[in-house]
């Protein structure tokens, strides 16, 4: 059904774009558009429409046999009116096809994703895929808030291991998850995966009933009870860890996402904080196609548990992840990896990401408003649901840039914060969502300048009008400008003041941003550390 409603999509807006170029080729004056573009030409007279309409019965343009040709160029605005495609294709290829790229730079993507099922009630289908993955015995990733839920996503795992298996496949649930986990954290669930191991009872299947905290944590502890390694740090991202690959295939990994924003379902990355020299925390991670879950079971019911306001922030989320994918630099800008399977997680930007990264923002931005105020909207719950995974394929292979390496810093090192609408937290926190967002609309104003026409394609969407004096040159306060309305209509606290943070802080933020190579790497321009303290200080208060 969705391939079906894409394919659609794509020539629906190839005829829209065929309207477009008959158009702009045809000239203001062409009378065969002339009800198209404007229903009364001041210039002629009445007589000569109609004149012009008769011999035209069969649409032929007269001024197809002229040498009509317009002069002007067409500024980027109208360039994306005319045909967004062509613009999105000009960062990757030549007029004449060729991609463009340089010898050391790569000349292939990869799409690596998880294989995704997506529908109402396919919780329960999880015994069967366990049952038929031949898992003897499981162990079950929680929240510990999801376990005593009414109508618990985690109970229905556990009917459905029951019921599929007739008692043959044992499990064994683990609920001490953390929201936004820590390396202690990771080491812990590692430990609990170890004893079993150690006691001759293995695991050899895991499930992550949760959101992006839980199915992280199990990536990490599928990884490291798999193939232990020296040092915690080895698998880590550089240059915190030395970045080693993962050595080979892990046990099935099927993860049922509780949230909207994430898309950790459908990644090879997991995310967690460290302490590091000098007392300065930030979130590092570890990125590799072979940490995807096997199995992604997107269920949309999932989501009627699910507070307001941790729905809101796992929005702003999933918006990120479109915005960041879509403007990361291209694939081909990226330095070649030494061998395909050194090619990185987050790759950049490229042809297809896009389609998915588009696709979810799109209907991220129609949904979104409507899920909150109703949260019994079967509609809208099924499309936000579906557009977090969705921007978690387009960021999984295209990326992520400034406004996430922000966020590392700002969410790891927070003082007093609790927001509104968390359950039975035990700990200061600043969700991943409001971390994310609230340094977007600087991160964005100083991106544009970059690539000004893929910002404008976003703020389009966004509701922006795009049509105005000097677009090109306004491309970044256009998209915050739309951000900042989102920011504003949900709540989100107004800028890192309102988490507590001083200009004082700020020196200690950048600290924790400078190591993060990985996504700072594939941003239009890289940041130095003036740039950071700017970002940083335009952030303090944004509305």
């Amino acid at each position: 059904m969705i391939i079906n409603q894409l394919s659609n999509k794509i020539l629906k807006e190839k005829r829209i774009i065929g309207l477009y170029e008959a158009i702009y080729n045809h000239g203001p004056n062409c009378m065969c558009h002339a009800k198209l573009t404007n229903r009364t030409n001041p210039f002629i007279s009445n007589s000569s429409n109609n004149n012009n309409n008769n011999n035209n019965s069969m649409g032929v343009c007269p001024s197809q046999n002229q040498s009509y040709s317009s002069t002007r160029k067409l500024s980027i605005s109208e360039q994306i009116e005319k045909d967004r495609s062509r613009v999105m294709d000009s960062n990757y290829f030549n007029e004449d096809g060729t991609l463009k790229t340089t010898n050391d730079a790569d000349y292939a993507f990869e799409m690596a994703i998880s294989n995704i099922r997506f529908g109402s009630g396919c919780t329960y289908e999880v015994g069967y895929d366990l049952y038929d993955l031949g898992c003897k015995n499981v162990v079950i990733f929680t929240d510990g808030n999801l376990v005593n839920l009414k109508d618990s996503p985690v109970q229905k795992v556990v009917d459905s291991i029951n019921k599929c298996s007739l008692g043959s496949i044992k499990y064994t649930v683990y609920d001490r998850v953390s929201i936004e986990p820590t390396g202690d954290s990771f080491k812990d669930a590692i430990a609990f995966m170890d004893q079993f191991k150690n006691n001759g009872t293995p695991f050899d299947g895991v499930v992550a009933v949760g959101g992006g905290s839980v199915i992280d944590t199990a990536k990490a502890a599928n990884l490291y009870c798999t193939y232990p390694p020296e040092n915690f740090l080895d698998y880590v991202n550089p240059p915190i860890g030395k970045g080693i690959p993962v050595p080979g295939p892990l046990k099935p990994l099927i993860a049922i996402p509780t949230t909207c924003g994430t898309g950790s379902e459908t990644t090879g990355v997991a995310v967690f904080d460290l302490k590091m020299d000098g007392g300065v925390s930030s979130k590092t991670g570890i990125a590799h196609r072979r940490l995807k879950p096997t199995l992604g079971l997107v269920d949309p019911d999932n989501l009627k548990t699910i507070p307001p306001n941790v729905a809101i922030s796992s929005g702003f989320d999933q918006l990120c992840h479109a915005l960041e994918s879509f403007t990361a630099i291209p694939f081909n800008q990226r330095v070649r990896a030494a061998t395909p399977l050194l090619r990185p997680a987050y790759q950049g930007s490229n042809p297809i990401s896009d389609v998915f990264s588009l696709n979810s923002l799109e209907t991220f931005i129609k949904n979104l408003p409507i899920f909150i105020n109703d949260p019994n909207n079967q509609r809208a719950r099924n499309n936000v649901m579906l557009a977090a995974s969705l921007a978690g394929i387009g960021f999984g292979n295209g990326g992520v840039t400034i406004p996430h390496a922000l966020s590392y810093s700002i969410s790891s090192m927070v003082k007093n914060y609790k927001p509104e609408g968390y359950h039975n937290l035990k700990k200061n926190l600043i969700p991943h969502g409001q971390s994310v967002i609230i340094g977007a609309p600087a991160a964005f104003r100083f991106l544009a300048p970059y690539n000004p026409e893929r910002h404008l394609i976003l703020a389009k969407i966004m509701g922006a009008n795009i049509n105005v004096d000097r677009a090109e040159e306004r491309a970044g306060e256009l998209l915050s400008a739309e951000i900042i309305k989102l920011m504003k209509k949900f709540n989100v606290p107004n800028g890192l003041q309102a988490l507590g943070y001083t200009e004082a802080d700020i020196p200690k933020l950048v600290e924790g941003t400078l190591p993060q190579h990985r996504v700072l790497k594939l941003a239009s321009k890289q940041p130095l550390r003036e740039d950071l303290e700017k970002l940083f200080k335009e952030s303090m208060s944004i509305y």
